[in-house]
């Protein structure tokens, strides 16, 4: 078993998958979230409730972070009642999608206080996270990587991709524009396919047998927009802000991103027409309005 508790500060739909799976490994898990229930629900599993990220850091050696934004993430962090002043913390794992340059300023104020700061986003989604089958792309210091490694193990496959801080950051926000774009591109194909009389299942069928296939036409298309559920488990408004995380990035370094932009704009549309809250296989759905016909089983 082991010997220190694990802290966790945000529950939401990853978070509170990602804390049930160390509370099913065996761990103390100490648990800080505004949302009532999401706290109740792993408290009645077995964790332990906090009233801020501080007092969280003062109860666990190793604390991560499952967050919404940037900001939301930096005030938890370095904020006045943040885990920069907890007394046991030693380590912080940001699992948020928040862009390399917070993450570096999270790095820098943390090791201020002898605290390491390692991001590791993750992707895989919720049923990953559940099943404890996530990537894991972590960076920062090799050191406290390898301390809390078997920690990670429990959530799925891990990558350190270097020591840089926001290194892990930056090799997330590159796979979450090219998911995006996969939906964006098999929209306009299914959508056209489908006027043109194609079956929608048959056109993934053979997308995915033939040079066209992607993460969109193996999983996404067939499990949330041909059945019409919708429900793949991401937000459109996470997806929107991780893309512009991105093209930000990409923009400072002087990087054209011609095809990334309208994937941004398609994102922009979906999360104005059907709100961020909507699951982002939505960006089908403007395709399929303009169009007049809808990608769907019979």
């Amino acid at each position: 078993m082991p010997n220190h508790a694990i802290g966790f500060i945000g529950l939401g739909r990853m978070g509170s998958r990602m804390g049930k799976r160390l509370l099913d490994a065996g761990h103390k898990v100490i648990i800080c979230d505004t949302n009532e229930a999401a706290l109740d629900a792993l408290i009645r599993q077995g964790a332990e409730r906090a009233g801020t990220a501080h007092e969280v850091a003062d109860r666990a050696e190793t604390v991560f972070a499952s967050l919404p934004s940037p900001p939301i993430v930096q005030e938890v962090a370095l904020g006045a009642k943040g885990v920069i002043h907890g007394k046991a913390v030693k380590t912080f794992i940001d699992v948020s999608t928040t862009g390399p340059r917070v993450a570096k300023l999270v790095f820098a104020g943390l090791g201020e206080r002898g605290i390491a700061a390692l991001d590791c986003p993750v992707s895989g989604g919720l049923a990953g996270a559940e099943k404890g089958t996530l990537s894991l792309m972590v960076s920062g210091p090799k050191d406290a990587f390898e301390a809390v490694k078997p920690v990670l193990a429990v959530f799925g496959r891990i990558f350190f991709i270097g020591e840089q801080p926001g290194a892990g950051q930056m090799m997330k926000l590159t796979n979450n524009l090219l998911a995006a774009a996969a939906i964006a591109i098999t929209s306009e194909a299914m959508v056209m396919g489908v006027k043109a009389g194609l079956d929608p299942s048959v056109m993934c069928d053979v997308f995915n047998v033939s040079t066209g296939r992607n993460s969109a036409t193996q999983d996404k298309f067939p499990r949330s927009v041909i059945p019409g559920t919708f429900d793949f488990g991401f937000a459109t408004g996470l997806s929107y802000k991780d893309v512009r995380l991105c093209l930000d990035e990409a923009e400072a370094m002087g990087v054209p991103t011609p095809v990334g932009a309208a994937v941004r704009q398609m994102l922009s549309i979906t999360n104005a027409v059907y709100g961020p809250d909507s699951d982002f296989t939505c960006m089908v759905r403007p395709i399929e309005s303009w169009a007049g016909v809808e990608v769907r089983g019979k």
